[in-house]
């Protein structure tokens, strides 16, 4: 019975230790399970992670792209319609509206014989030069460039930011102010670095008036502009101002006159039109922002243009002046 007993013992210890080193397997195979996956996903976190920097590159490498073609296309844009684009408030689709725009025509006298004069080489030198004068001052000014012309300038306000019909107008024909003036402190530079014999003038036509703008063109090619008989008869008033002056139509003149200073209307025919179109020759030298007054207040909105007033105007506003009763 002892022995019995004693190998009864032993094997329920075999037993027990075999179940504890079954257990201890399977802890043992569960730890090398929890290694195996934290191995693994250790490996998934590392390829993730590199995959979200390959990708975080490359969405960097095509932003880069992007604002590079951004670059690029706005210097084939007028800023404002670049912007418009690019933040899409402006769509790519063919579509227009009718606005009060102030359009602005400019191009240089004689431009066809100086080219028969010029190298290419010298020529093209000579119009970028130009023509990138010419755009700091429009955009200063906020004009919407339209287009160029060969040595032609389409500028126009209105569209697509307004300041107001009348202050767009008035932005248009200070811009021609500082265009003539430009081309007056450049003289003597064309002939030292163009070889021109003469120094270049241009000529400005402005008219405001109701023009259809927006996208004109395809489904594969847009262009941004403005038509109409407003925009015709801009361009033939440039046809009819002299060397280094401009002229504008009486639709411009009656929102601006208060202004600038204006020559004598005349009466012209002009090509594409019934009546007979007046016009106004832009007084250069009596035409300044210097001359301008402005005062603005609770009750008072008073402007005056020092260079038209005359002394008689000027003691009949401090009599109507004195007049009025100051409330406390």
């Amino acid at each position: 019975m002892v022995k019995f007993g004693v190998r009864k013992h032993k094997i329920m210890e075999k037993t027990d230790n075999e179940i504890e080193i079954s257990q201890l397997k399977k802890e043992v195979g569960k730890l090398r399970l929890e290694s195996n996956l934290r191995k693994s996903l250790s490996v998934q976190l590392t390829m993730q992670k590199k995959v979200a920097d390959e990708a975080k590159a490359e969405a960097q490498a095509k932003t880069e792209q992007l604002e590079g073609i951004s670059s690029k296309l706005s210097k084939y844009l007028s800023p404002q319609i670049h912007e418009q684009i690019f933040s899409g408030e402006q769509s790519a689709e063919i579509r227009s509206n009718r606005k009060k725009l102030t359009v602005f025509f400019s191009d240089i006298v004689g431009f066809t014989d100086i080219s028969d004069e010029l190298e290419s080489e010298e020529l093209t030198s000579l119009l970028n030069f130009y023509l990138n004068e010419m755009s700091e001052i429009s955009l200063k000014y906020g004009g919407t460039i339209d287009k160029f012309i060969g040595d032609a300038i389409m500028v126009f306000f209105g569209d697509p930011d307004s300041a107001g019909i009348e202050e767009d107008a008035k932005l248009c024909v200070e811009m021609a102010l500082e265009m003539l003036q430009k081309m007056d402190e450049l003289r003597g530079y064309w002939g030292k670095n163009f070889s021109l014999k003469n120094d270049l003038e241009i000529r400005i036509g402005i008219n405001t008036g109701f023009c259809t703008v927006g996208n004109f063109g395809s489904d594969n090619r847009l262009d941004y502009t403005a038509v109409g008989g407003a925009v015709n008869l801009a361009s033939r008033l440039e046809h009819l101002a002299l060397p280094g002056s401009a002229v504008v139509s009486e639709d411009t003149f009656m929102l601006v006159s208060q202004f600038f200073k204006f020559k004598p209307p005349e009466e012209t025919d002009v090509k594409g039109f019934l009546r007979k179109i007046k016009h106004y020759g832009l007084d250069e030298q009596g035409s300044s922002k210097m001359s301008m007054l402005s005062m603005k207040g609770k009750g008072f909105d008073l402007t005056i243009n020092q260079q038209l007033f005359s002394q008689k105007e000027l003691e009949e506003l401090k009599s109507s002046l004195a007049e009025i009763n100051i409330k406390d």
